[in-house]
C-alpha cells in the first residue's frame, strides 16, 4: 500500500481539522479500544495500557528521557520544599542562610547540591526528550497537540531554572538577573514593562527577590504540574508512546 503524499496546500487546507482532531480525540473507537474498555473503565486499572508496542519497551528508542525528566522534577519538588524551612527570601538574609545550609545545617550542602544538580539536569533532560522527538517524528499527527505542550513544559523549565537563579542572592545571581532582565527590556514597544513586572521596580532589589520567589516555590511548579498532567493524558488518548509510523 503505498504511502498518502500531502503537498503543502492540502496540509494548510487540513490544518483547521487536524488542530481539532488532536485536541478532541473522535468519541467512535476501534474494536481493540471497545475490548478495553473495562481497564479504561477502572481508574487504577488505566494507570497502564492494556496494550504496550514493542518499541516502546525499547530503550534505545526513548532514551527513558520523558520519565527522567519527571523524576528529576519530584527529585526538585522534594528537595526544594525542605530548602524552603532554611531559606528567607530577603535581600538580608538570603545569603547567610546559603552559607547556613552550607557550613551550619547538617547535610545541607548535600541538600542544595541535590536541588542544583537536579535543575541542571532537567534542563538537559528535556531538551534532549524534545530533540529525540523531533528526530523520531513523533511530534506528527495525531500528537501535535502533544508537541505544543511539550514546547510549553521545556519554556516552564527554561522559566524555573532562571526564577530560581535569583534566589542565592550572591554576586553571580545578581549580575544573571540584572542582565536577563535587561535584555527583556530591549522588547519592542512592551520591554520596559515587562522588565518592570519582573523586578517590581526599576532595579533588582526585594521586590525581584520576593517576585522571582513566588514565581520559582508556587506559580510555575503548579503550571508545571498541569502541564505534566495534560501531556502524559495526551500520550495515553493519542496510542501510547510514540513509535516509526510503518508500525
Amino acid at each position: 500500500m503505498s504511502a498518502t503524499v500531502y503537498t503543502i496546500r492540502d496540509s494548510i487546507k487540513n490544518l483547521p481539522k487536524n488542530i481539532r482532531t488532536s485536541v478532541v480525540r473522535p468519541v467512535e473507537g476501534t474494536p481493540e479500544q471497545a475490548r478495553a474498555a473495562a481497564v479504561f473503565g477502572n481508574v487504577f486499572l488505566h494507570i497502564h495500557p492494556a496494550r504496550v508496542h514493542e518499541n516502546s519497551l525499547r530503550f534505545g528508542y526513548t532514551l527513558g528521557l520523558g520519565l527522567i525528566s519527571f523524576y528529576l522534577f519530584l527529585i526538585l519538588a522534594i528537595s526544594g520544599t525542605l530548602l524552603m524551612f532554611y531559606y528567607t527570601p530577603s535581600t538580608q538574609l538570603a545569603y547567610h542562610n546559603m552559607k547556613d545550609l552550607e557550613y551550619v545545617v547538617s547535610f545541607g550542602v548535600i541538600l542544595r547540591n541535590i536541588h542544583r544538580w537536579s535543575a541542571h539536569a532537567m534542563v538537559a533532560c528535556v531538551f534532549l526528550h524534545m530533540c529525540r522527538v523531533f528526530y523520531t517524528g513523533s511530534y506528527k499527527a495525531p500528537r501535535e497537540f502533544n508537541w505544543v505542550v511539550g514546547v510549553c513544559l521545556l519554556l516552564m523549565t527554561l522559566f524555573l531554572s532562571f526564577t530560581g537563579y535569583l534566589l542565592p542572592w550572591d554576586q553571580l545571581a545578581f549580575w544573571a538577573i540584572t542582565v536577563g532582565s535587561n535584555i527583556a527590556a530591549y522588547a519592542p514597544w512592551i520591554g520596559e514593562k515587562i522588565r518592570f513586572v519582573m523586578l517590581g521596580g526599576n532595579e533588582v532589589g526585594q521586590m525581584a527577590l520576593i517576585r522571582f520567589y513566588v514565581l520559582h516555590v508556587a506559580l510555575l511548579p503548579v503550571l508545571a504540574l498541569i502541564l505534566m498532567g495534560v501531556h502524559f493524558w495526551r500520550i495515553r488518548k493519542d496510542g501510547g508512546l510514540s513509535r516509526p509510523a510503518a508500525d
